[in-house]
């Protein structure tokens, strides 16, 4: 199973500690990755959003946090020619969503993956195209 998780799980992997649902959730994705259980794919901007939020939030640890993130080597996919005009081609029937979620949502349905996000708000506007699940109601057994 491919899974394409944004900046939004991404970060919970080391910034939100404690409970809750979107938390725990997130970390068994990352332990599922971890095992060999599933694909994690994330387009190449990810270490840009991710980067930013660090540096932005904790940026006396950024640098360690990042080096860790860098470490699971995720599989990356390069934006090609294709690639970007089905991330527009989204944009134009989803209005009002970015550019940044709309790769990830577009990396899923060209993988035939799940895209995961904590943005309720980019779930709720695009959900019609498929391949997309909210981290909080992402269940690892489905």
């Amino acid at each position: 199973m491919i899974i394409v998780p944004d900046a939004s799980v991404i970060l919970k992997w080391v910034l939100e500690k404690g409970e809750g649902v979107e938390v725990s959730t997130a970390l068994d994705l990352q332990s599922a990755f971890v095992a060999g259980e599933l694909e994690l794919q994330v387009p190449t901007l990810w270490k840009y959003e991710v980067g930013n939020v660090l540096g932005l939030k904790q940026p006396q640890l950024a640098s360690e946090l990042m080096k860790a993130l860098l470490d699971y080597e995720l599989t990356e996919v390069a934006l090609t020619s294709t690639y970007c005009q089905a991330v527009l081609k989204l944009m134009e029937e989803v209005k009002g969503v970015t550019f940044y979620d709309s790769c990830y949502h577009v990396l899923a349905i060209q993988t035939m993956g799940v895209y995961v996000t904590a943005d309720k708000s980019y779930v709720k506007r695009a959900s019609r195209k498929g391949s997309i699940r909210l981290l909080a109601d992402w269940d690892m057994l489905n």
